[in-house]
């Protein structure tokens, strides 16, 4: 009786609307289950993405079973940004939420009227929402949550996963961790795993997470078989970092493996669409925090019911197609204030751009937005006279950067990393063919060949800035706001870069 009530609420509910269809050929007495899959700080390193260093065999198979995007890219290269883009389907910068971290002290942030979180939109179609690792007893990472204590001793309990939303929002939105209750209602399922964050953490914890690795494969993989971008030196301490994280990609595959298992165990699999995606690229110099390649381009595979088996689609996407095309997926009206795409609707356009932008993350102020077209990106710098690594005390204490660091100060890196990584200022403009320089090496913003697609780029740019109405500035008083918090932690390094910002946007720089 209450499936036939819930079908019901759910028919009533749809609206004959264009944004709304679906290619998913399910009847609609068919309803899904949703699942995402969303992975921290990862890039495509993946055997049916291209990497050859380590072998993905269970995300390999979603790609089998499914469609693979090859081109898909996050709106914002940090956590908290990217996931309330994600989870409302809306540019980051348009909800007021672009600050990473903020909102956290007594200046809070409230999404506009009319936008709703995800999961709030399923809960009222008769949805049993959950948010966790998609292992019961197991935490983001895949350790046994028995193992784990509080900070009294006791054991810790299954919570819900990881959120990180930069605006006010009511945890009643999920009814728990897991799927395990979910009855007779079809559920959406949030598995948050702690991807590339594995690898972090003192050198005691990564010994222990090196013996996990063997004790799991059989063995590590080898720093010397690791290919780095060529802007970072083949340094002990990098390489030993990368293969720390491929690593970390085996372990998140294992984990994908055993929550597929768990499905076809419970016969939920064939009922279920499952999308793979990562919250943006590897924690690096270059990647997290930054517009390149490495901070924006994610893995994107969709698997499920009427998904196309084994197709690989080269078009543009953005992280925020996750929301309509999962709305789209359970035949649920998709909300007109969404700027994502279903990207199985019947009449679907491929876009021509996909937009990014990063702006403060923790106490360091920052201003970077870019426009991304089938061959090139654009990156217009809103701070061109402060170094590409301004201080900031979470990337600065990492041992990547702590080596480059040094390497600097002693006169040791190649010219390309003193160019790309240590300049004390940066252009205004950049501009970038990705098809010839995949690594966005060599800036062709002043080359006067590339003058008409510097210019049409400028447009593109201030055209979509315009569209998506763009924030001024943060205000002192928000900063100061969640800055408040930041200071609650006493670190003198943390104190010195807020008095550093302060400064600098005293001067103008």
């Amino acid at each position: 009786m209450k499936h036939l009530l819930f079908l019901l609420l759910l028919t009533l509910a749809i609206t004959p609307c264009a944004h709304t269809q679906s290619a998913i050929p399910n009847p609609k007495s068919a309803i899904p289950n949703i699942l995402w899959f969303v992975v921290d700080d990862m890039s495509p390193h993946f055997s049916c993405y291209g990497e050859t260093t380590i072998a993905t065999p269970n995300i390999d198979r979603l790609a089998a079973e499914g469609t693979r995007f090859t081109r898909a890219y996050v709106t914002a290269p940090v956590c908290s940004t990217c996931r309330s883009a994600l989870i409302t389907g809306l540019y980051q910068t348009t909800i007021g939420a672009h600050h990473h971290r903020s909102g956290r002290g007594d200046l809070k942030i409230h999404l506009p009227e009319g936008v709703t979180p995800v999961p709030a939109l399923f809960q009222k179609a008769g949805y049993f929402t959950c948010i966790g690792s998609g292992l019961p007893g197991k935490d983001h990472a895949g350790q046994d949550l028995a193992s784990r204590k509080n900070k009294k001793g006791k054991s810790t309990q299954a919570t819900l996963g990881k959120t990180d939303y930069n605006f006010e929002w009511d945890p009643a939105i999920y009814d728990s961790p897991d799927w395990a209750d979910h009855g007779d209602k079809p559920f959406f399922m949030q598995v948050q795993l702690h991807g590339g964050k594995l690898r972090e953490g003192p050198m005691e914890k990564r010994a222990a997470y090196r013996q996990r690795v063997i004790a799991t494969f059989g063995n590590a993989t080898d720093p010397e078989k690791v290919t780095l971008p060529p802007y970072y030196p083949r340094d002990p301490v990098l390489l030993q970092d990368w293969a720390d994280y491929l690593d970390a990609v085996r372990l998140t595959d294992h984990h994908v493996g055993q929550v597929i298992a768990r499905l076809e165990k419970e016969n939920l699999l064939e009922n279920t669409l499952i999308i793979f995606m990562t919250d943006h690229g590897i924690s690096h110099a270059r990647g997290k925090q930054f517009l390149y390649n490495e901070g924006t381009h994610v893995p994107f595979i969709v698997r499920g019911p009427g998904i196309a088996k084994g197709t690989v689609r080269d078009d543009l996407i953005e992280q925020i197609d996750m929301a309509p095309t999962s709305l789209a997926a359970a035949h649920l009206p998709i909300p007109p204030a969404i700027q994502g795409r279903n990207l199985f609707a019947k009449d679907y356009t491929p876009r021509t751009e996909v937009f990014a932008a990063r702006d403060r993350c923790d106490e360091t102020t920052e201003n970077l937005r870019s426009i991304r077209t089938d061959r090139f990106l654009y990156i217009r710098n809103g701070h061109p006279q402060r170094p590409h690594l301004q201080p900031n005390a979470y990337k600065d204490a990492k041992p990547i950067l702590i080596a480059l660091r040094a390497a600097h100060t002693a006169g040791t890196l190649p010219s390309v990393s003193e160019d790309l990584l240590f300049s004390p200022t940066r252009a205004p403009e950049e501009l970038y063919d990705t098809l010839q320089d995949p690594h966005q090496v060599t800036n062709l913003a002043t080359n006067p060949t590339f003058k008409d697609t510097l210019e049409k780029h400028r447009q593109l740019l201030d055209a979509k800035l315009t569209a998506t109405r763009d924030p001024a500035p943060e205000t002192p008083a928000q900063y100061d706001s969640d800055m408040a918090e930041y200071l609650k932690k006493k670190d003198p390094i943390v104190e010195a870069n807020i008095a550093l910002m302060k400064k600098w946007a005293a001067e103008g720089k």
